[in-house]
């Protein structure tokens, strides 16, 4: 049998040991966090200590709900149709799209970058006859890897970008435990992408009266049974060392360096990209034949977001950034993990190569 090697880890990254010891703990605290008895109460002790240790983690010291994941997470910051009009980027995340109110998109240029120095594209897209304004963006693009400049959003909104107040919405299911929190009222964090369990999330808050209360659990602002498992092995998660990501980068510039060695292009070359996503275009090579032949060979990667990929539809992010549909079709994305190594790397670009 081929031996099996992942680099799919944008997708999702295998659990640390120490999360895994973690939710093992939670499930021996079987009691509903939300039941009145001393069983209850002790699940509410636990869940909230680890509430506190995902917020001292990530250097947040405003709101934290947990949700079932970035999606949710998503979809309870967007929620409050007549409240307010949604922004977003050309290149966010579906989840986004599904959730947000209206359908103003601001573009990106073909480094897959907002253009913060043409302050016209930006100001475009918002609606002069709306009180207050959501924009949405991503911190680091899930297919791409490019980091968008939020800290320069952060500091133009503060100087009175348009007039008026504008919420800043930052996904970071891809950057969050790897690149510290951008500035932003609202920030989306996803446990199964840092090597948490999966099923469990967070939406980072800086000011609750920012959203729609629809439920009875998580101070009334989503309904279901708190996951404690999940909650303790997200803090566990974080709390791990995080010395693998400073390798990271030397192994995505070794394989960006052989992809560039044998013709292939490096999407948004010149950008920058958090370590851990790399997209390789080969031409003339589709996407889904280079997928079939490297999953033969024991490579597991993908092509766009593993919410989409599936389908193997044309990428949305990629003709945003102004790549024509067969050039899109011959990139698939390549992506890195706190248990990856140079050997991985290495017999990657090797297989890589000899298909180019």
């Amino acid at each position: 049998m081929t031996a099996r090697t992942y680099l799919d880890h944008a997708a999702t990254t295998p659990m640390r040991p120490e999360a895994v010891a973690a939710v093992m703990e939670g499930m021996a605290r079987w009691a509903n966090p939300s039941s009145p008895h001393a069983e209850g109460r002790a699940a509410r002790r636990a869940l909230e200590d680890a509430r506190g240790r995902i917020a001292t983690a990530l250097g947040w010291d405003g709101e934290v709900i947990l949700t079932s994941g970035a999606s949710e997470a998503l979809a309870i910051a967007l929620r409050g149709a007549g409240r307010y009009e949604t922004i977003a980027t050309t290149v966010e995340h579906d989840a986004v799209f599904r959730a947000a109110e209206g359908d103003n998109r601001i573009s990106v240029g073909a480094d897959g970058l907002v253009d913060t120095d043409d302050g016209t594209s930006l100001l475009a897209a918002f609606d002069p006859r709306e009180a207050t304004e959501r924009f949405a963006i991503q911190s680091a693009n899930s297919e791409t890897g490019v980091v968008q400049p939020l800290e320069t959003i952060d500091a133009r909104r503060r100087e009175d970008w348009i007039g008026r107040p504008i919420t800043l919405l930052a996904d970071c299911s891809q950057s969050a435990g790897k690149l510290p929190l951008p500035p932003a009222d609202l920030i989306v964090v996803s446990a199964h992408k840092l090597g948490g369990p999966p099923g469990i999330g967070a939406l980072l808050v800086r000011d609750l009266s920012l959203l729609v209360p629809a439920g009875g659990q998580e101070q009334g602002y989503r309904g279901g049974t708190e996951n404690l498992p999940g909650a303790l092995g997200f803090a566990a998660a974080l709390e791990a060392p995080r010395d693998w990501f400073e390798r990271t980068g030397a192994l995505r510039d070794r394989l960006d360096a052989a992809v560039r060695a044998g013709g292939g292009e490096v999407v948004a070359d010149a950008s920058p990209r958090i370590a851990t996503i790399a997209a390789y275009r080969m031409p003339g090579r589709s996407a889904a034949a280079q997928l079939m032949r490297l999953d033969s060979a024991g490579f597991a990667v993908s092509a766009g977001s593993a919410c989409s990929s599936g389908t193997l539809k044309s990428s949305h992010v990629l003709t945003a950034m102004g790549m024509d549909a067969k050039a899109a079709s011959e990139v698939i994305r390549v992506s890195f993990g706190w248990s990856t190594t140079a050997e991985e790397v290495d017999a990657f670009a090797a297989a890589w190569s000899a298909m180019a």
